[in-house]
C-alpha cells in the first residue's frame, strides 16, 4: 500500500481531493493518468512560450491548473492559474518572469508523484524545493546590514527574513518562487543603484499591494520622498532611527492590513 503521507507531507490536498475521487484507490489510478499525460503537456507549455503563442499557452496552463485543482496540488493549481490570466490578456512579461517558477513547482510536483507511485524519482528536485516551501517569509530591504541584522535578529524566530540590499536583489526575490512565501515587505528608499521607489513601480505594476503589504523603513523624513512614497499603496512608514518596539508594531500592522 502506498504511503499517502509522502504528499500529504509535502503539500498535497489529498483530503480534498477524495471529496471528488471518492476513495484512495479510484484517486491512485488517475493519478497514473496524470503521470503519464504531464509530461507532454509541460513539453507543450514550454513550445508556445519559447513562441510567445499566448493563445495555446493560456489552453495549456488552464488544463494544469484544472489538473493540479483535482489531485489537490494546490500551489501548482494557484500558479498555472496566474499564468492563465495572464497570457489571456497577452502579458508576455509576466508569464516570462514567472516561468520559471511554474515549471520549478510542476517539477517537483512530478517527481514527487514518481515517488508516491514507487517509481524512480529525481530527490535533488524534491530536496531544493521542498526545503522552504511551507515557511513564511517577511522580505527587508535595505543596503544597511547593520539594519538587515536587527531586523533579522528580532523575528528569525517566527519567519524567514529574506535580505535584499537593493532594489533589484528585492525583485529578483519577488519574481523567485519564494514570493509566495512572503507575507510583507520593509522597504527602504535610498539605496544605491535601484532604489526602493523602483520597487514600489514593480509592486504597482504587478499588482502585488493587494498580495503583498508592504511598509517603509527610512531615514528618509523630507516632505518630497515621504509624500512620494504615499502616492501608492503602502501601509505605513516608520523612519529611522528605530526600536524593537518599533518595528514590531509597525509589522504587526503591515500583517494585518491584509485582512
Amino acid at each position: 500500500m502506498k504511503d499517502v503521507d509522502i504528499l500529504v507531507k509535502n503539500g498535497v490536498n489529498v483530503k480534498k481531493s477524495l471529496e471528488l475521487f471518492g476513495d484512495i484507490q479510484t484517486y491512485d489510478s488517475t493519478l497514473t493518468v496524470f503521470l503519464n499525460e504531464v509530461e507532454g503537456k509541460l513539453k507543450k507549455i514550454e513550445n508556445y512560450h519559447e513562441v510567445g503563442d499566448m493563445a495555446n499557452y493560456a489552453i495549456e496552463v488552464h488544463s494544469l491548473k484544472s489538473d493540479s485543482k483535482y489531485f489537490g496540488f494546490e500551489k501548482l493549481a494557484e500558479l498555472a492559474y496566474d499564468h492563465e490570466m495572464a497570457s489571456k490578456k497577452n502579458d508576455l512579461k509576466y508569464c516570462n518572469s514567472h516561468y520559471k517558477e511554474l515549471i520549478e513547482e510542476a517539477n517537483r510536483i512530478v517527481n514527487l508523484v514518481k515517488k508516491y507511485m514507487g517509481e524512480e524519482y529525481d530527490e535533488e528536485v524534491l530536496e531544493s524545493d521542498d526545503c522552504e516551501s511551507f515557511e513564511k517569509a517577511i522580505l527587508v530591504v535595505d543596503d544597511s546590514n547593520i539594519i538587515c541584522n536587527f531586523i533579522t535578529k528580532i523575528f528569525k524566530d517566527d519567519y524567514l527574513v529574506l535580505e535584499a540590499s537593493d532594489g533589484k536583489k528585492a525583485i529578483d526575490i519577488l519574481e523567485s518562487k519564494k514570493r509566495k512565501q512572503i507575507e510583507a515587505v520593509l522597504l527602504d528608499l535610498n539605496m544605491p543603484d535601484v532604489n526602493g521607489f523602483t520597487v514600489l513601480d514593480y509592486f504597482k505594476e504587478h499588482d502585488l499591494f493587494k498580495d503583498i503589504p508592504v511598509a517603509i523603513i527610512t531615514g528618509a523624513d523630507d516632505k518630497e520622498s515621504i509624500n512620494k512614497a504615499y502616492n501608492y499603496k503602502i501601509v505605513d512608514i516608520l523612519l529611522k532611527p528605530f526600536n524593537e518596539k518599533d518595528l514590531k508594531k509597525i509589522l504587526e500592522k503591515t500583517l494585518n492590513s491584509k485582512k
